[in-house]
């Protein structure tokens, strides 16, 4: 069988999907990307499409978005013109995500080869991440570029014959009219490489880093340290733990970046929380970005994880602590929900207020018992739900079922 992935961040989400068919002789898998972040994988062919240029300087900002959609899908479409006619590369079914525009012209490329959409986010006003501060303020600006954010994401909808999304959540974001035939099938968590490391200790060179002598450990992850992922919030919480409990540390893995939502002009959320200070800097430890190793390593020598989110796409990284059998301590918001109940594999705080979710931290660190007990039935939840095998099988399934 002949496949081909689009996506604009290689691997991306089809890292185990594109895995899994390069091992089979019998297949040809090819993959449109414009970044390979350095990454290659066994028997899969590489191609790279850059957009002719950046988005129209000036362009009105509704459609800022649109136009480097387009810009995309043209070079995108080019590409796969060009595997046609000169590497004479016929694809028997196209993966693709549908967040940029890699997706838009794959019909009109390949017109009779089944499209399977991977569907991440649609956008809303009120409901899920735009709203949810009482502080938050819409404008009607806001309200009309949110509209106009989804333009693509439609014609994607229209054009793809087989749809689907990681939760249940993120298909409850999509017009009820595709809510139907969207399938839910998350790319799943590598149980086999995050898996628990009882006694593991914290000693990391490449990061100048040895907690072997740390009684308690809190951990958090996050892309970016920004308001969607709870930075400021847990940064509150810690400063309330850290003076009660002398010998905790508290291990940061991320970038000092904003991923989701406006930046603070003239500095970063980092920079704001260092300035605000009333913590112990000596026990704070920003790691910065992490190779995976490094990052299995913090997960395993976790007393308690700290994964807090707006109502907003879930993050990798709390599926993948549960699976390394973390104490967790998440935000009680619907897409954490769906996969943690409280008290059964983690405890959920208030995302709103700092002091519910040290409350919750203090609780798990002055229970060793309820640590263990909440880290198995973590472990649990995801070899029930989340397996990578399980989830490929999924899709494997999906796909052949598109196969004409």
């Amino acid at each position: 069988m002949n496949i081909l992935f689009l996506h604009p961040n290689f691997p991306g989400q089809f890292l185990h999907l594109a895995r899994y068919f390069a091992r089979d002789e019998a297949h040809r898998v090819f993959f449109l990307t414009k970044e390979t972040n350095g990454s290659s994988l066994r028997n899969v062919n590489l191609g790279i499409y850059k957009p002719a240029r950046e988005a129209t300087k000036g362009i009105h900002p509704y459609v800022k978005i649109m136009e480097e959609a387009v810009l995309d899908g043209q070079a995108t479409a080019k590409a796969m013109a060009d595997l046609r006619q000169k590497m004479d590369f016929v694809p028997d079914v196209i993966i693709s995500h549908t967040g940029w525009g890699s997706t838009l012209y794959a019909k009109d490329i390949y017109p009779d080869v089944p499209l399977i959409g991977y569907f991440e986010w649609y956008y809303h006003t009120y409901g899920s991440d735009v709203v949810y501060w009482p502080s938050d303020k819409v404008t009607d600006d806001m309200r009309l570029r949110i509209r106009t954010l989804n333009a693509h994401h439609l014609l994607n909808l229209e054009e793809c014959d087989v749809r689907f999304t990681p939760t249940e959540w993120q298909r409850k974001q999509f017009p009820a009219r595709y809510q139907e035939g969207m399938q839910v099938i998350h790319e799943g968590v590598d149980t086999e490489y995050y898996r628990p490391e009882p006694g593991k200790k914290l000693v990391l060179p490449q990061k100048k880093l040895d907690l072997s002598g740390a009684k308690e450990i809190i951990t958090y992850v996050s892309r970016g340290f920004e308001p969607y992922r709870g930075f400021p919030q847990f940064m509150d919480a810690i400063r309330m733990v850290l003076k009660q409990r002398p010998e905790c540390h508290v291990v940061l893995v991320g970038s000092d970046k904003n991923c989701y939502g406006p930046m603070p002009a003239g500095t970063t959320w980092r920079k704001m929380e260092e300035e605000k200070g009333g913590y112990d800097r000596s026990r704070v430890h920003f790691l910065g970005h992490c190779e995976m190793e490094v990052y299995r390593a913090v997960l395993q020598a976790s007393t308690v994880h700290v994964y807090l989110t707006r109502p907003f796409v879930l993050s990798w990284s709390m599926l993948e602590s549960m699976a390394c059998g973390c104490c967790l301590v998440a935000s009680s918001t619907p897409p954490v929900e769906e996969a943690v109940e409280d008290g059964k594999d983690g405890l959920l705080a208030h995302f709103l207020h700092p002091e519910h979710i040290a409350l919750r931290i203090n609780e798990a660190l002055d229970n060793p018992g309820l640590r263990e007990r909440l880290g198995r039935a973590a472990r649990q939840t995801i070899l029930e739900r989340y397996d990578t095998r399980d989830c490929l099988r999924r899709q494997v399934n999906m796909i052949y079922g598109a196969l004409k």
